[in-house]
């Protein structure tokens, strides 16, 4: 496997290939990266035009958040993942996975003008206060967008893309992932819940914080979660780790 970091590259390529078979995805214009120096500064991220659906550790390009000439060298990556991803690793050390989708439902989500997420059910609950919000879409994530939605970020491992999609932001692939799929599924219980057209039944805010901490201390499943479908994937006989 070309250069190093191969258990990073296989988890990383691992995530790709499920975000593909949740339908996640969005064409080949979404990303996902993975610091790997102690810094923060050094990540892994997609190449340019690949399938989630056909990515593989091996493929993976290892980049230097500080690098101006990144975009010069014959294997660039896409211009907004080097853009919004290098930004973030540059500001944020301590996120060291950041996935990035425009899924069906947190783009739904991102694009009502009233983006919080009422606490509704268990894993909407899961989120209560801790997701931010960035309301000033102005194109495409280049400079100065990437920036700000850096900025936005905040502390919060979910950031709600104004009329864009979803990014998250953990300390590992299995978080990053576990919290990307959680938190698609609450939305699309929110969103099928204001498709009734019924009044939302929402716990109050001691409820709602009581088990979003309950989430908390449970956080060991994300990790059980990821090696089960990379279990999944090899049972398949899966290319992904090669």
């Amino acid at each position: 496997m070309k250069n190093t970091y191969k258990q990073q590259r296989i988890d990383l390529a691992a995530a790709f290939r499920w975000t593909a078979k949740l339908n996640m995805h969005e064409a080949v214009a979404n990303h996902f990266s993975l610091a790997v120096s102690a810094d923060g500064q050094e990540f892994l991220v997609n190449p340019n035009g690949r399938h989630f659906s056909r990515v593989k550790a091996s493929d993976l390009l290892l980049l230097d958040a500080n690098d101006s000439k990144t975009m010069e060298q014959e294997n660039a990556p896409d211009p907004t993942a080097w853009a919004i991803h290098g930004a973030i690793h540059r500001n944020h050390p301590d996120a060291r996975c950041i996935m990035h989708i425009h899924s069906k439902f947190a783009t739904i989500l991102s694009s009502l003008e009233i983006t919080e997420i009422p606490p509704i059910d268990q894993n909407t609950m899961r989120f209560f206060k801790r997701v931010s919000f960035d309301t000033g879409y102005d194109g495409m994530g280049l400079a100065d967008e990437a920036e700000r939605l850096s900025a936005s970020l905040g502390n919060n491992k979910v950031l709600v893309l104004g009329n864009h999609g979803v990014l998250v932001a953990a300390q590992s692939v299995f978080e990053a992932f576990d919290v990307l799929y959680y938190f698609e599924r609450s939305c699309e219980t929110l969103i099928g819940a204001y498709q009734t057209g019924k009044e939302l039944r929402v716990v109050s805010d001691e409820i709602a914080e009581k088990t979003a901490q309950q989430w908390q201390h449970m956080s060991s499943l994300s990790k059980l979660h990821f090696d089960e479908l990379k279990a999944i994937l090899d049972d398949s006989g899966s290319n992904y780790s090669s």
